[in-house]
């Protein structure tokens, strides 16, 4: 087992620490997801979802409003933000206390939501698709999860390949965390990309050496809910994969994990709580 370090990143002027690792419930507000989309398209559905999510533990809340699946074709901007302009406003308002990350990789994106009051920023593409990212995270002063992706959406999954995953993975996050620095980001968080130009033996290979990067002393998140690294195993769609989710979050925590981001609050909890009493033995 990996041991623990202690990070801390700043919220808007409070230190939020990851010596317990934390959930960050998914809220898509997409009408083609992979598992849930259009389930929480309307206001009235997405506060009710938001609530259920912070009730069984979240400790803050991810809005997508553009799928990121494999092959899925980019949407226009214009609608990525129609439809947070319809929802999250009213989150902001409904739930004041509630960090809220915004899941995108548009700088106008970014813009719009953190002067709404969106606390951290979410980009798929670690700041390689848009180049005003970094400068709108420098300007607001928020956290960012830095992930990595081999190309686009619409074709990673091309036949995807390595000469060696977690060296080539570990080499762009350096790369994308020295551009971050320099324009004095710092609160930062890094997202190996589980499914996002991977094979199936990449991301296996990757969640048992999840621990290799822990050398970049940045708390790392993981997103494993119901992907297509479970169901290929198992044989089952996303529906039936929460059994799986499961198992494979105690092998991320169990490896240095910070953040499980998940479709499934309650259940990802119950793995942090039964995680952290194993480990008092």
């Amino acid at each position: 087992m990996i041991p623990n370090k202690i990070h801390s990143i700043n919220i808007q002027g409070r230190l939020y620490s990851f010596e317990d690792p934390k959930i960050m419930g998914i809220l898509n507000l997409t009408p083609d997801s992979f598992y849930d989309g259009g389930q929480f398209e309307s206001v009235s559905a997405s506060i009710r979802q938001v609530e259920v999510m912070i009730q069984e533990g979240a400790d803050m809340i991810d809005i997508g409003s553009m799928s990121s699946k494999p092959y899925r074709l980019e949407i226009p901007i214009e609608e990525e933000l129609r439809r947070l302009q319809n929802i999250f406003p009213v989150l902001r308002k409904e739930f004041p206390k509630t960090i809220f990350s915004i899941d995108t990789y548009r700088s106008g994106i970014a813009e719009y939501t953190l002067s709404q009051g969106a606390n951290m920023i979410n980009d798929i593409s670690g700041g390689r698709k848009d180049d005003q990212m970094l400068d709108i995270i420098a300007k607001y002063k928020v956290p960012y999860v830095l992930m990595h992706m081999l190309d686009r959406p619409e074709t990673m999954q091309d036949n995807p390949s390595y000469n060696n995953v977690l060296i080539e993975i570990a080499t762009f996050f350096q790369t994308q965390l020295d551009k971050c620095i320099s324009k004095n980001i710092h609160d930062i968080i890094l997202d190996i990309g589980f499914g996002f130009g991977k094979s199936l033996e990449d991301n296996y290979h990757l969640l048992k050496h999840l621990g290799y990067f822990s050398m970049l002393n940045y708390p790392i998140l993981v997103g494993l809910s119901r992907k297509s690294m479970i169901q290929k195993v198992l044989n089952c769609d996303a529906s039936q994969g929460l059994n799986g989710t499961t198992a494979l979050h105690w092998e991320a925590l169990r490896n240095g994990a910070k953040i499980l981001r998940v479709h499934d609050v309650k259940e990802a909890k119950e793995v942090v709580k039964l995680f952290a009493e194993y480990n008092k033995s």
